[in-house]
C-alpha cells in the first residue's frame, strides 16, 4: 500500500499543485486548509507523514505540532513557513517538526525531503536492545523507556540516538550528523544538531550534567553508554 501524507495548507494553488504531484509521485494525499482541521485528520487518518503550514487560520501550525506531539504522535512533519528566520526554524524544531522547508521552495527540493522523511520514518534494526543507565531503546520497534516509562520520541530523535549510540566513544561532528540524520540535501543550520541534543538530554539524560550525550568543545559531541 502507498504510504499516506496529509497537506495542511491553506493556500489553495499550493494545495493544489502539492496534491497532483504527490498523486503522481504514487502517494495517497489528504488535504485540510486549517489547523483545526489539520489535526483532526491527523489523529484520525493516521498519515505516514504531516507536510504542515504555519500561517493558518484559527489554530497555527505551530500549535498544531505541538499538539500531535503532546497526544503522542511521532507522526514525521514537515514544515512549511514563509518564515524562514533561525529563530523560526528553531521553534518549529523544538515543538517536534522533523525538517523544515521555507517559501517558496522548489517542487524537487521537497519531493526529495518527502521522500528522505518517509525512508527514515522507521529506524533500521540493530538486532539488539540498546541500555545506558536507566534507558532502553528498541530500535525495531521504535520504543524507549526510561526507568520503565515510556517516553516520547520523535522519528528524528530516535534516528539521532541511533546514530549516536552507532558509534559509541567516537567524536562525530555536527556536519557528519546533519548528513547521516537529515541527509545530505538538508538546508538547516548546524544549530539544528545542538537543539536536538539538548532534547535527547531532557528526555534521557541529565540536562545540566550529561553522562551520555557529551559536548566535545571544537569539535561535536560523543555518546557514552555505561562502559566509556
Amino acid at each position: 500500500m502507498s504510504e499516506r501524507i496529509l497537506l495542511v495548507e491553506d493556500d489553495a494553488n499550493i494545495l493544489k499543485g502539492l496534491e497532483l504531484n504527490l498523486g503522481l509521485e504514487g502517494y495517497q494525499v489528504r488535504s485540510a486548509m486549517d489547523g483545526t482541521n489539520g489535526l483532526a485528520a491527523a489523529q484520525d487518518w493516521k498519515p505516514d507523514l504531516v507536510v504542515l503550514d504555519i500561517m493558518l487560520p484559527g489554530m497555527s501550525g505551530y500549535d498544531v505540532c505541538r499538539e500531535l506531539r503532546r497526544r503522542g504522535s511521532n507522526v514525521p512533519i514537515l514544515v512549511l513557513s514563509a518564515k524562514g528566520t533561525e529563530m523560526d526554524r528553531v521553534q518549529g524544531l523544538d515543538l517536534g517538526a522533523d525538517d523544515y522547508v521555507t517559501k517558496p521552495f522548489g517542487l524537487q527540493e521537497l519531493l526529495a525531503r518527502v521522500k528522505a522523511l518517509l525512508r527514515r520514518s522507521k529506524p533500521a534494526p540493530q538486532g539488539k536492545l540498546l541500555t545506558f543507565g536507566d534507558v532502553e531503546a528498541d530500535f525495531t520497534a521504535g520504543e524507549v523507556r526510561r526507568a520503565g516509562v515510556a517516553v516520547e520520541m520523535t522519528v528524528r530523535e530516535l534516528h539521532l540516538l541511533q546514530y549516536l549510540s552507532g558509534r559509541e566513544g567516537r567524536v562525530v561532528t555536527r556536519q557528519m550528523i546533519l548528513d547521516a540524520v537529515w541527509g545530505e540535501n538538508y538546508f538547516g543550520t548546524e544549530r539544528t544538531v545542538d537543539n536536538f541534543i539538548t532534547r535527547l538530554r531532557q528526555k534521557l539524560d541529565n540536562p545540566d550534567e550529561p553522562a551520555h550525550f557529551l559536548t566535545v568543545r571544537g569539535m561535536g559531541y560523543r555518546f557514552r553508554g555505561d562502559n566509556k
